[in-house]
């Protein structure tokens, strides 16, 4: 049996040939077109010496040539590391030596530092759409394949299809390895359970790199032959802008987007009628803002749940005559989920029954690349553990209600405390510095450190903060510095952040 994911781009070219597959501005894509794009760039990858199961980095925001990446990668039977285009450089050079690419496909924006960091990763080829250091992103799509029904490699629906990196709980960010099927079945059943159809023009200005728009949008559409229209940043009022100009029918976005959407002056002076739905996901939605935006924009908006090791959509509310209204729904067909207790048993319904959310189906990852001990601690009997909190109610709906680990969820970025707190250790008058999320209304969270000065040492605020911004993704650094003298600690030494 073979089954690459790439075929629902193929079957969708079949289907609607001439249909608009993306807009982007003035341009506009057709399914035959991102095909052919698709198919062309795949055999450009394997005059590289690219073999199957190669890794093949793609580092771009959201521009159509991200979508022929993308299929092109699949295509040519090759395994797709999606990496921020905000990473620094040695944050590209960390993905790359973790996930053994063997290529690099970037943009002009940040080709300096992925340049750099491919270099000390001993990633030789890179491919740079626009100028920069590297070869022109042209190159790869300079030869059509001999074969006059394109390029799609066999694959087992085993194999993996692409590896996905998530900020996890403990140690650096791990690459979840999402397999042909999964990414298959996590495009064709949330599309069903949602309602996409091929008249409807979606609205993508979360970034493609993440797993949300990359498997809850990107593929979705594709798999339904749904229109894309693509906002590289996310502005709002240029979004609504979008909205207005391509008459767009679904809004996909993380909570910080619809409080912001919401506040926008140009909210009241747009036509948003041809909006049918809202998703909302990436982080909870709080209640006080979706009734406002339903009451604004006139649309219901479907929460749903999901994580990097789930392929994306793990529950979701399947319509308004049948959602939960501030639940994110209820396990999507061939997934199940359960409530555990730190002993590891399963907890009855109600909302006094607070615990971890524990998943297994279809849609969970095979395993964290490279980290057969990660893969065990996470996966125990088939369940993977997620390390959020939340309860299920009566009726089966999930509650999420928080997580067990101090992630810090930036308007819908992961954000690692220790990748920060080791940046902060490097600054010579740090001596003890711990990072923890502070509420904020429009972000949810915010970054914030807490520090403690070598003695004789002197830094500011502004200093600290700058220091670490030069070093990391901007979704990353602190926005604000608390100095003490000491941090407290326990018995062991090590600092408590609840304390803080």
């Amino acid at each position: 049996m073979s089954l690459n994911l790439a075929v629902v781009l193929r079957e969708s070219a079949r289907r609607h040939p001439h249909r608009t597959a993306i807009i982007a501005d003035e341009h506009r894509m057709s399914w035959s077109e991102l095909d052919a794009a698709a198919d062309r760039l795949a055999e450009g990858l394997r005059r590289q010496g690219l073999r199957t199961g190669d890794a093949v980095a793609l580092q771009l925001p959201n521009v159509p040539q991200f979508a022929v990446a993308w299929f092109g990668i699949l295509k040519a039977g090759l395994v797709a590391v999606p990496m921020n285009v905000l990473f620094k450089e040695s944050e590209v050079a960390y993905i790359l030596a973790d996930s053994a690419a063997r290529a690099l496909l970037t943009w002009q924006g940040c080709a300096e530092a992925a340049a750099k960091g491919a270099a000390e990763a001993g990633v030789d080829s890179v491919f740079v759409l626009g100028e920069g250091p590297g070869h022109p992103f042209g190159e790869l799509l300079a030869h059509a394949p001999d074969d006059p029904d394109g390029v799609l490699a066999p694959c087992d629906p085993g194999d993996v299809a692409a590896v996905v990196y998530t900020a996890g709980t403990t140690g650096r960010p791990k690459g979840a390895e999402l397999t042909h099927f999964q990414l298959f079945m996590n495009a064709d059943t949330p599309g069903r359970v949602f309602g996409i159809r091929s008249d409807d023009v979606v609205l993508v200005a979360l970034p493609l790199f993440h797993v949300f728009a990359l498997s809850s949008q990107l593929d979705v559409c594709t798999r339904f032959g749904a229109t894309m229209t693509l906002v590289p940043r996310f502005e709002p009022g240029r979004v609504l802008e979008v909205m207005e100009r391509d008459q767009v029918t679904v809004f996909e976005g993380v909570p910080t987007m619809y409080v912001a959407l919401l506040e926008h002056p140009d909210r009241t002076t747009r036509d948003l009628r041809a909006l049918r739905v809202g998703v909302s996901g990436g982080a909870p939605l709080p209640a006080e803002v979706l009734d406002s935006v339903e009451r604004a924009l006139g649309l219901v908006v479907l929460e749903g749940y999901g994580l990097s090791e789930t392929a994306s959509t793990t529950t979701f509310n399947i319509s308004a005559e049948e959602r939960r209204v501030y639940s994110v729904g209820k396990p999507i067909y061939g997934v199940d989920l359960q409530i555990r207790d730190p002993e590891g048993h399963r907890l009855p319904r109600g909302r006094d029954h607070v615990g971890e959310i524990v998943v297994r189906g279809v849609n969970v990852m095979r395993g964290y690349r490279g980290r057969p001990e990660a893969t065990a601690e996470a996966l125990v009997d088939g369940w993977f553990h997620t390390g959020d909190l939340g309860y299920l109610d009566e009726d089966g709906f999930l509650f999420v209600v928080g997580r067990t680990s101090d992630l810090i969820i930036r308007g819908g970025y992961n954000v690692y405390p220790r990748e920060v707190e080791d940046v902060l250790y490097t600054h010579p008058a740090v001596r003890d510095a711990a990072v923890i999320g502070v509420p904020d209304r429009r972000l949810g969270q915010e970054v914030h450190a807490v520090v403690a000065l070598r003695p004789g040492s002197t830094a500011d605020e502004h200093e600290l903060i700058s220091y670490v911004r030069e070093r990391v993704a901007s979704y990353k650094y602190p926005r604000s510095v608390e100095f003490r003298e000491e941090l407290p600690v326990g018995a062991s030494g090590k600092i408590l952040k609840r304390a803080l």
